[in-house]
């Protein structure tokens, strides 16, 4: 089952006595986990049978202990244990999953990693009760993921405030929501996202990120280029160049693809580098301002600059004085 599979049974109170919540991304650990500790008692009920723990701070028997316990004037009692993956032994527990007491509720949110389906445990877990393993997201996926979640909240976006979003925000989904929470509180319902409204409501500036500077790379706009760096110097904190290189490297490894596509049709090539078929057309003019010859160039400047920007080798410098060397030799 993913996520919303399992948040429709809980809302139509199918319940099942074990869950292991597990994965790289938490954000849909604590999506599924906040609705079972807020949801499936009422606040009378609660008091008496919502049990909240932490994995570093109890051990087994407590919590085989605690899942026995039966509920107090209620149907059943709700046993969370958040930071599972510090948990001694959570192996020991499949005595207790192969025989679980129904009236319990036992929520496992094991993050940052995953259990082994292959051994008993979580084949007793998958038995008995539901494991639900939470995808890591891809920088590739996160402009979709973002205009996803904004229309399930009835707020349509434009593709240069997605982009500028994903491009700032990274992959962390529950930094993403936070972040899209704040740029919606006074945006009223239906309104059509903007870039201004991400600069305006969570201080991204629309004409000084990463995704411009991408764009003036491709349009080999050497002004523009040197306006952007110039921000990114005075602003090394928010700017940091492998953050930078990294996302260089996944624009121009679409370039790259371009230029070895046989078939060249917007629908083939959209499809290829994941973007929308009406952005084909700019790639098609970037690819043309970097020949096969030229990217394996820049592939190599990005890697330099990279480790430059680590100090390795007791290399490094000022992260401005990198981009701009950097940028320099990309445009020459």
């Amino acid at each position: 089952m993913d996520h919303e599979d399992i948040l429709k049974k809980l809302h139509n109170k199918v319940y099942h006595p074990v869950y292991l919540l597990m994965g790289e991304e938490s954000y849909y650990i604590d999506l599924i986990s906040d609705y079972i500790e807020e949801k499936i008692l009422d606040a009378g009920e609660k008091e008496f049978n919502l049990t909240v723990l932490y994995g570093k701070d109890v051990d087994v028997p407590t919590i085989i202990s605690n899942a026995k316990r039966y509920p107090m004037m209620s149907n059943y009692q709700v046993l969370i244990i958040k930071e599972a993956q510090d948990i001694k032994k959570l192996e020991d527990l499949q005595s207790y999953v192969e025989n679980p007491l129904k009236s319990t509720i036992l929520v496992l949110c094991y993050k940052y990693g995953k259990v082994d389906k292959r051994k008993t445990f979580a084949k007793a877990v998958d038995k008995h009760g539901v494991i639900y393993e939470s995808p890591k997201i891809y920088d590739n996926q996160v402009p979709a993921w973002i205009a996803q979640h904004l229309k399930s909240l009835n707020y349509p976006i434009q593709t240069k405030a997605t982009a500028l979003l994903a491009e700032s925000l990274g992959t962390n989904i529950s930094r993403i929501v936070n972040e899209i929470g704040k740029l919606i509180i006074n945006i009223p319902p239906g309104t059509e996202i903007t870039a201004t409204h991400v600069e305006q409501n969570i201080g991204i500036s629309k004409d000084y990120n990463v995704f411009e500077l991408t764009k003036a790379l491709e349009q080999k706009d050497r002004t523009r280029v040197n306006k952007i760096v110039l921000h990114f110097a005075q602003n090394e904190k928010e700017f940091p160049v492998p953050m930078v290189t990294a996302i260089l490297y996944t624009t121009f490894v679409k370039l790259l693809k371009y230029q070895f596509a046989t078939d060249k049709s917007s629908a083939n090539i959209a499809a290829l580098l994941g973007i929308k078929p009406f952005l084909v057309q700019d790639y098609a003019k970037a690819a043309a301002n970097y020949p096969p010859g030229k990217l394996v160039r820049v592939f190599s400047l990005l890697r330099e600059y990279d480790m430059k920007s680590k100090g390795v080798d007791g290399s490094g410098g000022n992260a401005g004085d990198l981009l701009k060397e950097l940028t320099y030799k990309i445009l020459n």
